[in-house]
């Protein structure tokens, strides 16, 4: 065997010898670099559990919402103005008379927002959104994602009726107990959710 060889097997056994580590799970290491063992505890079958479930809100008398009442305060979408224009419906007229009360429409900074974003095509819709008789309501989160303010709005404060022709927002409004949504249907508005309005659809 060659000097060369000799040299070239001594170089592979020495790579390809692995590197003797303590492990950093050792009882030698010191507690704050030592990483926590894999194992867990065993559960106690005689230990209580403890299981953390949502509070449900004293507005609600099992379905029913008690703090639904005239006058009725209606969170207004974007595209519910835009189906509304469309239909040539007065908003607050048709309100009434779908509810025989009273009704004051409500408008977040993210809907103005969102109208604003949409351009000049919209601009008789964002008119309407900034009518005196509409009640402003101001936003203190980031962003302006309509959806998921109106959302977070309604699981808060139960006294609202969301007002929306948006498939995806009307899904998430129904998972959320005592909630109307309002929303415009052959020229006219309809509420699902509210079986004493006029305007609630029949089953």
């Amino acid at each position: 065997m060659g000097k060369n060889q000799r040299t070239r097997r001594v170089v592979m056994q020495k790579f390809a010898q692995m590197k003797k580590m303590i492990s950093l799970r050792d009882s030698r290491i010191k507690p704050e670099h030592r990483i926590p063992p894999k194992k867990t505890k065993k559960e106690d079958p005689t230990q209580l559990k403890i299981t953390e479930a949502p509070q449900q809100s004293s507005a609600l008398f099992f379905q029913y919402n008690t703090q639904l009442g005239p006058p009725y305060h209606i969170l207004v979408d974007t595209n519910f103005i835009n189906f509304s224009i469309k239909n040539k419906l007065d908003i607050i007229e048709n309100m009434m008379e779908c509810l025989y009360a009273k009704c004051i429409p409500y408008i977040t900074d993210c809907v103005i927002g969102e109208m604003e974003k949409l351009g000049q095509k919209y601009r008789i819709a964002l008119r309407i959104m900034k009518d005196p008789r509409f009640e402003r309501l101001n936003c203190m989160h980031k962003g302006t994602y309509a959806d998921d303010c109106i959302i977070n709005r309604v699981t808060q404060h139960k006294c609202y009726i969301v007002a929306t022709n948006d498939k995806d927002l009307k899904k998430r409004i129904r998972k959320i107990p005592g909630v109307p949504i309002m929303y415009v249907s052959q020229h006219r508005y309809t509420i699902e959710r509210m079986p004493d309005a006029y305007g609630a659809p029949r089953k």
